[in-house]
């Protein structure tokens, strides 16, 4: 596994030397017997680190997005650059679905707490509205941050409300 010169790799599952599609793992010395069809824990040398950054990617891409944009531009753009991996695809899909749910759930509230301010005043859309919107803008912040971490984990991660627009 190592080359002359070269520190062995650390232990971890690697893709079969034997030319098989599981993965077998490595002890930090020798091959073991043990092989996995699964996708592998992730390894500090593991090949599949790169699909865990652009699922991470897919998630944590909603906030510089809100800041120049709209939030569901960096998941859309992971997706169409992406969608050929099902992993990478499953993560960005689920979070285009998310950014585009809250963005209409944000929409529908922020149009029902202007008609409450209008018609109502401030006490019913300030004491009301205004609290739902700072939840919500809580709760989206939050929800990506999970899910970033699941997928820095190698997780899946369904968000709660997220209507499926993009499958």
């Amino acid at each position: 596994m190592a080359t002359s010169g070269s520190p062995p790799p650390q232990p971890g599952w690697y893709p079969d030397p034997g030319g098989s599609a599981a993965h077998r793992y490595w002890d930090g010395t020798r091959w073991t017997d043990a092989l996995s069809s699964a996708i592998p824990p992730a390894g500090p040398t593991n090949t599949r680190d790169d699909r865990r950054t652009w699922a991470l990617m897919a998630h944590l891409s909603a906030l510089p997005s809100m800041l120049i944009a709209m939030a569901f531009i960096g998941p859309l753009l992971v997706y169409a650059m992406k969608k050929d991996d099902p992993y990478i695809c499953g993560h960005a899909a689920a979070a285009l679905n998310f950014q585009l749910s809250v963005l209409l759930y944000g929409l529908v509230l922020g149009f029902i707490t202007i008609v409450a301010l209008a018609v109502g005043g401030v006490g019913v859309g300030g004491v009301v509205m205004i609290p739902l919107l700072i939840v919500l803008a809580i709760a989206w912040f939050v929800l990506i941050c999970v899910a970033a971490v699941k997928a820095g984990d190698g997780e899946q991660f369904r968000y709660p409300l997220a209507i499926g627009f993009v499958r």
